[in-house]
Parts: C-alpha cells; structure tokens; sequence
C-alpha cells in the first residue's frame, strides 16, 4: 500500500496536540510528523521529538516501530488498533484520561525548558499573555508560521 496519506507539513501544520485518538492527545500530530516525514515533507517538523517520546514511553511503543506501520499507508484507526495490540503497557481508559490531562496541561519544568520556551513564545507571540503550556506554544506557533496574526 503506498504512502498517499502524507501530509505536506511544507504548506500545512500537523494536527494540533490537543487532537485525540483512542483518547490520546499527541498522537495525531505524531502520526502526521510520522507520515511527512517517511514521504519527505515534514519541513520543519520533527518526529521522535520528546513530546512524541512522551506518549511512545506510555504505550510502551518504539519510534521505529511505528513508523515502519506509518510506512505501510495503515490510517489513523489501522495504526491506533496497532499500538493498541502491540504496546507493552496496556493502559485503560482511566489511565489514558489522566495522561491525557496532565500531557494537556504540561508546562516548561526547568529552567532550560523556560528558556526555550520563552524563545519560541518571543518569536511567533510576544504580545500574548494566554500561552502558558507547551500545546499553547505549539498552536500558536503552527499558527503563525502559516501565515497566521500573533
């Protein structure tokens, strides 16, 4: 099956990191990463960053691994049911809304982490007040690196 289901992250922004599946926050945009990068368009974007190993070390799933399912053309159900099978850490439903929660709310946890944040946030915007987790970052600056008004 080829890769057809590729995004162009040249001319788009993955999936925001708020976009669930299986009740998963991350793994959309993950897959996205995943998929543009086997097809050479993901820009700027990097798959494996350490927000995509935070969700590959709860599911207990390898980057590798999974982008060679990527690599199959499998969609979005097709590679959830496949984590699901395959990942050493079963979680439920339970587990999977307070992961969800807390990966949601995640803010800089170190003084580096601030530092690069604060980067970022200075560079796509500076004048907002409302940005205060690495998703509110991550949106914003999709945002305006798309054409978008800080």
């Amino acid at each position: 099956m080829p890769l057809t289901n590729a995004p162009d992250l040249t001319k788009r922004a993955p999936r925001s990191a708020r976009v669930r599946l299986g009740g998963y926050v991350i793994l959309p945009r993950m897959l996205d990463k995943g998929r543009a990068t086997i097809a050479g368009t993901n820009g700027d974007y990097h798959y494996d960053c350490p927000m995509d190993q935070r969700f590959l070390s709860f599911v207990g799933i390898d980057a590798a691994a999974l982008k060679e399912q990527l690599a199959t053309g499998a969609g979005d159900g097709e590679i959830l049911n496949w984590i699901l099978a395959n990942g050493k850490h079963p979680r439920t439903d339970g587990e999977i809304r307070s992961w969800t929660e807390t990966a949601t709310e995640r803010t800089p946890g170190d003084p580096e982490s601030r530092t690069y944040f604060n980067d970022i946030q200075v560079k796509c915007a500076p004048l907002r007040e409302d940005i205060c987790t690495w998703f509110d970052l991550l949106d914003a600056d999709d945002h305006v690196s798309y054409g978008g008004l800080a």
